[in-house]
């Protein structure tokens, strides 16, 4: 679709550049900007047009573009806001999804852009005006309805208006009451207390009171009397009729029409729905009940848009369509999930090949603004837990659980399963965290024995922990870095795996130091590396890595083309952890010798391209019903602390690993149901990216938050600390006086008998070869890090606390040490997140990655810390302060994007 600049808005020049919300208005026919002090005001005789931008973790960037009509807006404004929105879209590259949002039924994608609400003001919007002329205050009666996302409606203020299901709110001038039906939930009555907070700050300046009102309860409260004095008394409110609750439980059918230029609409006759139906010059309407698809293909032009969308908008106003019907617009290339839902046969994984020329121009216009759209390279992972903690490590032997010799646990068998406990230095005293990990050759009763051992193990260490059941080579970083080396041989240990393959008569693989075996070398350094034994082929190599090659007589190293030089430095220590009298004979890739391709079995092709890493994705978080078996799920756009309610069971999709976080007010019955949760999620692929089944699966409490988890979130710890329902909690914060749980505050001082000085891993993890080999091991004492296995700390310094509690390891000198230059940023708390400060000033064209004259004895991994206040707001556009806010993935994109990371 070729395009040309008189086509587009000159409003929208520019637009999509930053991420975040950007805002017009239809005045007079005509396009208008926001200004952002009246972003989330909306008048319901004006038509809006809204922008949100999102950076993605890779990739270009996301737009979403919404066009809001208010109730009482005419329709020649409608008309120009949908033609406005394909324009919007066509500037962007046709890289937009478009909603049409009415209001009262918005999208909760929409809505989450509005925390807590959006109330809308009667009358228009003028670019002109100020304040709204107000002469008394106007007394209100609104209706709150959602757990996360909130719909709020004015209703007549009668007392007819009233029912059991619902919350409602009564602004008046001197208080506000929050009525709470006795049929509603507790999120809906702690959500509707954000909207009572909003109320109050926006409407009141913060000057007013509020009460609390539940349906039934009458206990000479003078704040009932009052709030039924308001409605001339009280009176008994009627039952609600079943009939209007269940009129819309019928399922709709699902039609597929094709829009020709003349704007009719022609039934597609197809039982079936695939994507080869969908012809890349067309537009098609997805006529599913509640919601209704315009999909556009990417060789049609901007009028068989605008013809297609109007034709779709016509269609619902002649079906006499409740306003409730949400109409989406898609580009080919871009379909949601729910889109695709809909079809038999859709492509698992849709490659990003849209209008490749459009978002090369975005992408490119991104970059001349500092942020890098590219793919990006794989992130260096941050501990944020304290990686020198205690390791403890079980064999799953039949029934039985064998102890691993301390000696022997950085060696995992692939026949077998074994538990994993980590006990780390957390927030007031010792954590735990444990995974099950299932060798990818291990017997299937030892998979499902494993997990019962593991909750019975938990269920006797003191306070709560942390599970997780990982794969072999699905593993995450995380489990990694737990061990810091780890070696996995071939073949298995335990009784069952014996038995299965004898039972078999599969071959009995299990690793031999007197027989041939090739490992595979990989990792980012030394506390973080692994060798992996793989088959005994030539199509096992791959130019990207190393491999050590053990023939029994002697030992090769071979070095791949697209390796790196920190690749070279892991083999020569893999091979000294192995096996430190080994002598071996160096091989580059090309130079074999024959012995070493006989002891493949010969020459064969492998791989020998550079090994490409999938695609970063950023986090969705899904709310999980589990009823006999069957899980509901439904995901919370634009998520927050906040939308972790304790009642509730959710899921942190993270892609290469998910998160079922447990509400301590939740029903579910057993940690083996969180699994089950986390397994039937996989199933799902809700999103259709392509989970794997074997996708690691944490399970998080409440309360109990690792800042592996949190780092999703701008957390603040207080918040997870309080005691309560939902409701409870939002209404002590409320009325200002929050409380913690003290259950929670005072199991976190119990330390276990394993606690070590300053976190240090114990005699048991730092026997692991490394000693032996001369290799380094990373350890504290005071505030320095250095080499040297002698020194110990005595107890945990502040530093040591900030190094291995969410802020990212210093990766300066090889030799570790901290120069002391780094030792002018200091990590303080604002607003409940680290914000990192220093008493150097340098400028950011000396502290970027690639400058020409680099700053050096900088402590590199808070380069943004020496930013003045006016250059770091000049290139990050935010105040330091709401930077760190951020969650710390977000944090380092930005940097990222600015050559500071």
């Amino acid at each position: 679709m070729s395009l040309y600049s008189k086509d587009i808005d000159s409003t929208f020049e520019g637009a999509g550049l930053k991420p975040g919300l950007e805002i017009w208005c239809i005045e007079n026919l005509r396009l208008v900007p926001v200004p952002k002090s009246s972003h989330g005001k909306f008048y319901i005789g004006s038509v809006y047009i809204i922008l949100n931008t999102v950076l993605l973790k890779s990739g270009a960037p996301q737009h979403d573009i919404h066009y809001w009509l208010g109730n009482d807006a005419n329709k020649e404004d409608s008309t120009v806001a949908s033609d406005k929105a394909l324009e919007l879209d066509a500037a962007l590259g046709s890289c937009a999804v478009q909603y049409r949002e009415v209001q009262g039924q918005e999208t909760e994608k929409f809505l989450s852009y509005f925390r807590p609400c959006i109330i809308p003001i009667e009358g228009k919007f003028s670019s002109q005006s100020g304040q709204l002329n107000g002469e008394t205050y106007k007394i209100s009666l609104l209706t709150c309805k959602g757990d996360h996302a909130v719909h709020v409606k004015e209703v007549p203020f009668s007392r007819s208006s009233l029912n059991h299901n619902d919350v409602f709110i009564l602004d008046t001038a001197s208080k506000i009451f929050l009525f709470s039906g006795c049929n509603s939930s507790i999120q809906e009555r702690a959500k509707a207390l954000e909207v009572v907070q909003y109320i109050k700050e926006d409407k009141h300046g913060g000057k007013c009171e509020v009460a609390t009102i539940e349906d039934g309860k009458f206990v000479g409260d003078p704040d009932v009397g009052e709030f039924w004095s308001l409605f001339g008394g009280y009176a008994p409110i009627p039952r609600d009729s079943a009939s209007a609750v269940q009129q819309q439980s019928g399922a709709s059918s699902t039609t597929l029409f094709w829009i020709n230029l003349q704007g009719k609409l022609c039934q597609i006759g197809t039982n079936s729905l695939n994507k080869e139906v969908l012809e890349k010059d067309k537009c098609y309407m997805l006529d599913c009940g509640t919601e209704v698809f315009v999909w556009m293909g990417r060789n049609t032009s901007i009028t068989e848009r605008r013809i297609s969308i109007s034709a779709s908008e016509d269609f619902l106003r002649n079906q006499g369509r409740s306003t409730g019907t949400h109409l989406t617009f898609l580009t080919e290339g871009l379909e949601t999930t729910v889109f695709r839902s809909y079809f038999d046969s859709w492509p698992q994984r849709v490659e990003p090949k849209l209008y490749e020329e459009g978002r090369g121009k975005v992408a490119a216009i991104f970059k001349q603004h500092g942020h890098d759209v590219k793919e990006l390279p794989e992130e260096d992972f941050e501990p944020y837990i304290n990686c020198r903690g205690i390791l403890k490590v079980w064999q799953v032997n039949g029934d039985e659980l064998s102890l691993v010799p301390a000696s022997e646990q950085i060696k995992l068998f692939s026949g077998d399963c074994y538990i994993v406990k980590y006990t780390y230095p957390g927030d007031g005293g010792d954590k735990n965290l444990f995974y099950a990990w299932l060798g990818r050759g291990s017997a299937m009763e030892d998979r499902v024995d494993i997990i019962s051992h593991m909750s019975a193990i938990v269920d006797a260490t003191r306070g709560e922990a942390i599970m997780a059941q990982v794969a072999q080579d699905m593993e995450p970083v995380q489990f990694f870095l737990v061990f810091q080396t780890l070696i996995v041989f071939k073949g298995g240990l335990s009784t069952r795996y014996k038995k299965f393959i004898a039972e078999a008569g599969i071959a009995d693989e299990t690793y031999d130091e007197k027989k041939i075996a090739l490992f595979r070398v990989q990792g980012t350094s030394p506390s973080n590396m692994q060798a992996i034994q793989v088959d005994q082929a030539s199509t096992s190599l791959n130019s990207s890595y190393c491999y050590i090659l053990q023939t029994g007589a002697s030992v090769f190293t071979w070095i791949g083309n697209l390796s790196s030089t920190r690749d070279h430095e892991l083999l020569d220590r893999m091979v000294e952890l192995i096996n430190p009298t080994w002598q071996p004979i160096s091989v580059r890739e090309g130079s074999e010798p024959d012995v070493f391709w006989n002891a493949l079995g010969g020459k064969a092709e492998y791989a020998r391209e550079k090994e490409l890493k999938g695609c970063i994705e950023d986090p969705h978080l899904f709310t999980c019903t589990l009823t006999e078996g069957d899980l509901k799920v439904k995901e919370i756009y634009s998520f927050t602390q906040d939308d972790l309610t304790t009642e509730d069971v959710l899921v942190l999709d993270c892609y290469r690993e998910i998160y079922v976080w447990i509400g301590c007010h939740s029903n579910l019955k057993s940690k083996q149901e969180a699994l089950n949760i986390g397994r039937k999620f996989l199933e799902m692929d809700i999103l259709v990216e392509g989970l794997s089944l074997e996708t690691p699966i944490y399970v998080v409490t409440e309360g109990q938050e690792p800042p592996f988890f949190t780092s999703f979130f701008s957390w603040d710890p207080l918040k997870a600390k309080m005691h309560g329902n939902s409701f409870e909690r939002k209404l002590a914060a409320l009325k200002g006086r929050p409380s913690i749980d003290a259950s929670v505050r005072n199991s976190r001082k119990a330390y276990s008998r394993e606690t070590t000085p300053d976190g240090l891993r114990s005699k048991s993890v730092s026997s692991n070869g490394l000693r032996g080999s001369g290799s380094p091991i990373l350890s504290i004492s005071g505030s320095k890090l250095n080499f040297s296995d002698s020194q110990r700390a005595s107890s945990e310094t502040p530093i040591a606390r900030k190094l291995f509690s969410g802020s990212t390891p210093y990766k300066g000198s090889p030799t570790g040490e901290r120069s002391s230059p780094s030792e002018n940023v200091k990590v303080v708390q604002v607003n409940g997140s680290e914000a990192a400060v220093s008493s150097l000033i340098i400028s950011y064209e000396r502290l970027r990655v690639n400058s020409e004259n680099p700053i050096t004895d900088i402590d590199v991994t808070k380069r943004e810390a020496y930013l003045s206040e006016e250059e770091f707001q000049e290139k990050f556009k935010m105040t330091k302060n709401s930077f760190y806010e951020l969650p710390k993935w977000k944090q380092n994109k930005l940097k990222m994007s600015l050559h500071l990371f």
